[in-house]
């Protein structure tokens, strides 16, 4: 049930604000903080903090862009889409789905395998070193050394990237709504 008429001003002002707040934090959470942590702090504690927030991290997106999908197809009937509508609500639909992937299932499967590599880890004194890619060798030979080791790491590694992608795409989404917003303003 499409609503009639022009968004009132507090419809788009909290569009606006959701919007430009989650991508805000995307960026922040995807570009700086993470290089700032990982060169500060041991590895564990790098992926306690990294598991303590992603969760909170990857629900704030779903809902963030569920709530500006519903508010943008509210006032877009879909029988009226132009292109640039149509790109920005698939977008908004995007976000909401590679976000929901994220919180459910990907980001709780990386963490549970960090977590059983983290003991292992433990067991042979690493995990405490700070900085990325410190006692390398280390890590390299406990792969070729431990079956479960190197299944546990090809497995990190793969639900890992399936994360960075889905987390990158929403970026990707996101920003593009805000340059459609943008490109969008009566008054600047």
């Amino acid at each position: 049930m499409p609503t009639e008429g022009d968004p009132t001003t507090l419809v788009k002002a909290t569009h606006l604000v959701v919007l430009s707040t989650i991508w805000g934090m995307q960026i922040w959470v995807s570009f700086i903080s993470g290089f700032v942590l990982i060169n500060n702090i041991s590895k564990h504690l790098f992926g306690l903090v990294q598991s303590s927030l992603f969760p909170y991290y990857f629900y704030l997106v779903l809902g963030g862009s569920f709530l500006n999908l519903v508010l943008y197809a509210l006032y877009h009937p879909h029988e009226l889409l132009n292109k640039s509508e149509a790109v920005q609500i698939t977008s908004f639909f995007l976000c909401v789905i590679f976000s929901g992937l994220n919180a459910q299932w990907f980001s709780q499967s990386t963490n549970e395998i960090m977590f059983k590599m983290q003991k292992i880890e433990r067991e042979h004194h690493l995990g405490q070193e700070v900085g990325l890619g410190t006692n390398r060798e280390a890590y390299v030979k406990l792969k070729k050394n431990d079956a479960k080791y190197r299944k546990l790491s090809w497995h990190f590694k793969k639900y890992h990237a399936i994360t960075m992608v889905c987390n990158l795409i929403c970026i990707i989404c996101n920003g593009l709504n805000l340059l459609y917003t943008a490109a969008n303003l009566k008054t600047f």
